[in-house]
């Protein structure tokens, strides 16, 4: 009897040593070898999330997981998202990461020179959900874009390139609700005043911002590009800015021609006076902030690249001045074929 009783405590002390490391394994333990990440999509299955992980990191104890994802039922909860899964989590906090939608958010970078609205969708398009074509549409959507205080024609004025942090499955609405809100805390009560101060409202500062960041990559010349074209608009003068130009064949010309300067475009501004009727391209915070903080002081009305220093401007006061350099530089390209 005495056997009987010990034998049934033994299997009892097992049974709960047994459950005891199952709760442990499962609810405690690391259950990975490394990080990974898992994109979930409304067709994703549980097998192509274990499918996800084992293409980056090992799985611990893999039939525990699985038995874990059946228990927590994730194939009928599963939530379509970016899930960044770290070494140090467990079977079961993984099952409720995907069950419960904690993401982590992508990081959306906008940089570089977007003028093209399909440049723009692209870089959405492949670190988001959402497809280049559907973002593509958005941009030319007028009805929706009014949401956000912007036309087909002045939408890159809402849209500032930087580093944005996004739920990967994140809608249009949510998208583009980003954008106003990270517009709206750009312009603010100071920046506000100086573009009042210089009469110009926050769509022309985008606009005149645009062309500055296409005539130049070197950010130090920036206030001085912005104070020519500001001085040209104070004095009535057409802006005559190459880049409204390349914009009306969508940036395909490798150089600006004078065939090219009588394209018949309200973006021409060798036609028209004053601003263009939108940006023509995503004006960076370093262009809109040169142009609210331009260099009109020094008086320059022209200028034209360098044939020392390749990526900068001349800049000159006078046509006479400007000329020399204009035929400095048209030399050295002739030089150059």
């Amino acid at each position: 009897m005495k056997k009987v009783i010990c034998y049934s405590l033994g299997a009892i002390a097992v049974f709960l040593l047994c459950v005891f490391w199952g709760f442990v394994r499962d609810s405690k333990l690391p259950a990975f070898t490394g990080s990974a990440e898992v994109y979930v999509c409304d067709t994703t299955s549980v097998e192509g999330v274990i499918s996800q992980i084992k293409s980056q990191c090992g799985i611990r104890f893999e039939k525990s997981l699985r038995k874990v994802f059946e228990r927590k039922r994730v194939p009928e909860f599963i939530t379509p998202g970016y899930y960044k899964i770290e070494a140090s989590n467990s079977a079961v906090y993984v099952a409720r990461m995907l069950n419960n939608a904690w993401q982590t958010p992508v990081r959306l970078t906008l940089s570089g020179s977007l003028r093209l609205k399909s440049e723009v969708a692209s870089r959405i398009g492949s670190k988001l959900l959402l497809d280049s074509a559907t973002v593509h549409n958005a941009l030319n959507d007028a009805g929706f874009l009014k949401k956000y205080g912007c036309t087909p024609q002045t939408v890159f004025s809402l849209i500032i390139p930087d580093t944005y942090e996004i739920y990967w499955d994140a809608s249009l609405d949510d998208l583009f609700s980003m954008f106003k809100r990270e517009q709206e805390l750009f312009w603010n009560e100071q920046r506000l005043q100086k573009a009042s101060e210089l009469a110009l409202t926050p769509l022309q500062v985008s606009i005149l911002a645009s062309i500055v960041r296409c005539e130049s990559n070197y950010v130090q010349e920036y206030p001085q590009l912005a104070g020519v074209y500001l001085n040209r608009l104070k004095k009535g003068m057409k802006l005559q800015a190459c880049p409204t130009v390349a914009f009306c064949y969508d940036f395909k010309l490798t150089r600006v021609l004078n065939k090219h300067l009588k394209v018949n475009s309200p973006y021409n501004t060798y036609i028209h006076k004053g601003l263009p009727p939108g940006p023509i391209c995503c004006p960076t915070k370093a262009a809109l902030d040169a142009v609210l903080n331009a260099d009109t002081e020094s008086g320059y009305l022209f200028f034209c690249a360098s044939t020392q220093t390749p990526g900068r401007h001349l800049f000159a006061k006078s046509y006479k001045e400007h000329s020399r350099n204009a035929q400095a530089f048209q030399k050295a390209l002739d030089k150059k074929k």
